[in-house]
């Protein structure tokens, strides 16, 4: 019988925890400051890991993921096309009809008040969205 690896094993919130010590640098900070503002705008979010190491905030669905490249954090909202987004920090992404995403780059200010308003409204959409489908 085969071992699962070790990944397997560990919850979402540990991988996302290991990826950001990995990192060990500005992105693993920005990745950690991201998180805790989603945290502080929904104690009950849960975190998951998919697509291969990809740190993903749900409630009643997808509210972001948490990518991290050579140069860019990159705050994907699966639907951020249908959130208003008053202080226009979706920087990303902007031509698709689905995502919107937020890129931040090394020395980049995170506008919390900006981007709490956005999770919430990612959150209600889920919620209202929600809803509908179970009345079907």
């Amino acid at each position: 019988m085969e071992k699962k690896p070790e990944k397997d094993s560990k919850s979402a919130s540990q991988l996302i925890d290991e990826k950001i010590e990995e990192l060990g640098d500005w992105r693993g900070q920005m990745l950690s400051k991201v998180r805790n503002i989603i945290k502080q705008v929904d104690p009950e979010v849960v975190e998951e890991w998919k697509w291969r190491g990809t740190p993903v905030w749900s409630h009643d669905g997808i509210i972001c993921t948490g990518e991290t490249y050579k140069n860019v954090v990159k705050m994907t909202f699966a639907k951020g096309a249908s959130l208003e987004d008053h202080m226009h920090i979706f920087n990303s992404s902007l031509d698709g009809n689905v995502r919107r995403a937020i890129d931040f780059h090394q020395g980049d200010q995170v506008n919390e008040e900006a981007l709490k308003e956005l999770i919430r409204a990612a959150i209600a959409l889920n919620n209202s969205s929600s809803k509908t489908s179970r009345k079907r």
